[in-house]
């Protein structure tokens, strides 16, 4: 006769990815957006596997099958459950690898402007190849910040955006006070546009001070920020995500109670993309001539519309650049 084990599970963590190119109502944030049932259609009709691919990275297939845990897909991104007696180290770390699979996603998604050079390196007598990818996010609970307090604290993967600095470039997010802007263009002489005056009333998006500082063998003093790719990292790979089961300081992050179990109250990560914002230019489509210039960046969205004339295509989107700097990002619409 044969055994059965029976494991009952609880659910460790739940990181939900949501980007505002599909859910923002024309220039309302998602968040903003005054009617609940129209909110939670717009999450229902939502889904992030059809954007993005999420798995686990080789060392936490391996971590997940020592602890008999699952990792589940859903429409809002991915759940964590490990059986109810397991006892979990505080010093775990679950990484997850985000690859982009819509092939317009870098069109409609802010940040997007600077490419993802992947970089090999063999250097002395080395025979291995060590690669390194610039401008990778790595998002995590150990460096995430919320936002709001008691049951409406939603606790994010992303940093606290960052002030000004002279070296920002186009599309960066800024937070100063309670004010978050968004460059146009390449600093010097760029103008910053603001998205809202209530900062910490509105989602933590992913942002320049997601990607870590990079420094390769043989940089002297050049500024990179990126990743070094890991075994079992591909070269694809677009963002990571590193989930620790403890973080000092703040329990609302952690994962794990005092005794190494998964917590009856399991956190929510969110991550959010910001959609991009580009200046919409109406072109004749007989004369090629500029008929009609915004004087403002407008958001791109699926539903809804930001302005009051035609809205554009996401895949219509281009730099306009100046002596290799970025002026500002704009939408062709041919009338």
């Amino acid at each position: 006769m044969s055994e059965h084990i029976t494991l009952s599970y609880r659910r460790l963590f739940e990181v939900r990815i949501l980007h505002h190119y599909w859910l923002d109502q024309g220039a309302t944030a998602f968040d903003l957006i005054s009617v609940p049932r129209k909110k939670e259609q717009r999450l229902q009709d939502y889904d992030v596997r059809s954007l993005l691919e999420i798995m686990p990275s080789p060392a936490t297939v391996k971590l997940l099958k020592a602890h008999r845990a699952v990792f589940c897909k859903t429409a809002l991104g991915f759940i964590t459950a490990v059986p109810e007696q397991a006892v979990i180290s505080g010093n775990t770390m679950f990484e997850f690898i985000v690859t982009v699979r819509d092939q317009a996603f870098c069109n409609y998604t802010a940040l997007t402007l600077k490419p993802q050079r992947l970089i090999e390196i063999q250097s002395g007598d080395e025979q291995k190849v060590r690669r390194f990818k610039e401008n990778v996010p790595v998002l995590s609970n150990l460096t995430g910040v919320s936002r709001g307090t008691g049951n409406s604290r939603v606790l994010f993967l992303s940093r606290e955006i960052p002030a000004a600095s002279a070296n920002d470039l186009a599309e960066y997010l800024i937070l100063s006070g309670n004010t978050l802007k968004q460059l146009s263009g390449d600093q010097p002489g760029a103008t910053a546009h603001t998205l809202t005056t209530q900062a910490k009333k509105n989602p933590v998006y992913v942002h320049q001070g997601d990607i870590p500082a990079l420094t390769l063998p043989g940089d002297s003093g050049q500024t990179r920020r990126g990743i070094g790719l890991q075994d079992g990292i591909p070269d694809n790979v677009y963002a990571l995500i590193h989930i620790h089961a403890q973080r000092p300081g703040d329990t609302a992050f952690s994962l794990i109670d005092n005794q190494g179990q998964a917590k009856t109250n399991p956190p929510v990560f969110e991550i959010r993309f910001k959609n991009r914002s580009t200046i919409r230019q109406y072109i004749n489509k007989n004369s090629r001539s500029l008929e009609f210039e915004e004087s403002e960046p407008l958001p791109l969205t699926f539903f809804g519309n930001s302005g009051s004339k035609r809205k554009p295509s996401e895949t219509l989107v281009k730099p306009v650049t100046s002596n290799s700097k970025v002026i500002k990002l704009v939408s062709e619409i041919f009338v």
